[in-house]
C-alpha cells in the first residue's frame, strides 16, 4: 500500500510533492508503527533553497540520512507501517514544538539558513499547517484506525545520527532513546542490542529524549503506548540498511514478545 496526503496549504504548489508518505499495511497485526520526522529532503518551491547550497541540503542538517531507506526496509520486515515527512527539517522540524526555537533553525552546525531568518508569525504558521500538522494528522488518524479495529499498537521513530560530531566520532551504531515514561519497551530493546555481537549501541545517546521531544510524548504518551526512538549512524545507511534492519527487527521482535508476556 501506498498513500499520499495531498498539500492543504498555499505554502505548497500543485508540483510540490505531498508531506506525508504513508507504506506498509496500515491495518497489519503486527503491533510496530513506523515513523519518520526527519525523512524527507523535500523544500516548498515557493522557498527556493532557503539559501542552503546543495551540499549542505545533503548533509545532516537538513534529512536524517538513510532514515527513509531504513524505514521502509523495516516495514518491509515487520508488515509495518511507515508514516515519512517527505519535507526537510530545514523548512520545519517535525519532532520539535511548533514555538521551538530549534523547529525553524537560522543556523544549523554552523551553516546559515537565510530562508529561515526574521520570519513572520504568518510565514512560521504556513509552514505548520503546510508540512507539521499534516504530517502529525497521519500519525493519529493511522493510530485512531488500528484502535478502531482492535489492533495494538507500538510506536517506533525511525532517526539517524551523522558519525562525526563538532569533531568528535560516534563509534556506536545504535542510540536508543527515552525519557522514563512507560520506557519499559525502549529498555528491552536496549538489552537484546547489547547482545549483537558485531553491533554495539548506547543508552540515550547522542541524545537525551527530553522536553523538546515532540512526536513520541505527542503520540505515544496519551495513549500509554510502548515506544521506541532509534538512532542509527548515519555511514551504515542507506547501504546496509537491510542488514541494519534485519538486526533491529529481529530485536524489536524479541523485546515485544518478552515485555508483553511480563504485563
Amino acid at each position: 500500500m501506498w498513500e499520499k496526503a495531498r498539500p492543504v496549504n498555499d505554502l505548497l504548489g500543485p508540483n510540490d510533492p505531498a508531506c506525508v508518505e504513508l507504506t506498509g499495511n496500515a491495518l497489519s497485526p503486527g503491533p510496530f508503527v513506523l515513523v519518520g520526522d526527519h525523512a524527507g529532503d523535500a523544500i516548498p518551491a515557493a522557498l527556493g533553497d532557503l539559501g542552503v547550497s546543495q551540499a549542505d541540503r545533503a548533509r545532516h542538517i537538513a534529512v536524517d540520512i538513510g532514515s527513509a531507506a531504513l524505514g521502509l526496509a523495516l516495514a518491509r520486515r515487520l508488515d509495518a507501517p511507515f508514516v515519512a515527512q517527505a519535507y526537510s527539517r530545514l523548512v520545519i522540524d517535525c519532532n520539535r514544538y511548533p514555538d521551538h526555537p530549534e523547529a525553524v533553525v537560522e543556523t544549523s552546525d554552523g551553516t546559515g539558513v537565510p530562508g529561515n531568518v526574521r520570519l513572520t508569525p504568518g510565514q512560521r504558521q504556513a509552514r505548520i499547517d503546510a508540512v507539521f500538522e499534516p504530517y502529525h494528522a497521519a500519525i493519529e488518524h493511522l493510530l485512531d484506525k488500528r484502535e478502531a479495529a482492535g489492533l495494538a499498537s507500538v510506536l517506533i521513530s525511525v532517526h539517524s545520527f551523522t558519525p562525526v560530531w563538532q569533531g568528535r566520532r560516534r563509534d556506536y551504531h545504535f542510540g536508543v532513546l527515552h525519557d522514563g515514561h512507560r520506557d519499559d519497551f525502549a529498555l528491552a530493546v536496549l538489552d537484546r542490542l547489547t547482545r549483537e555481537k558485531d553491533w554495539t549501541v548506547a543508552d540515550n545517546q547522542p541524545y537525551v529524549m527530553d522536553e523538546t521531544d515532540y512526536t513520541v510524548p505527542r503520540h505515544a504518551y496519551p495513549r500509554d503506548l510502548p515506544y521506541l526512538e532509534i538512532e542509527v549512524r548515519q555511514d551504515l545507511l542507506p547501504r546496509r540498511a537491510d542488514e541494519v534492519a534485519e538486526v533491529l527487527a529481529r530485536a524489536l521482535a524479541m523485546a515485544r514478545s518478552g515485555t508483553a508476556a511480563s504485563r
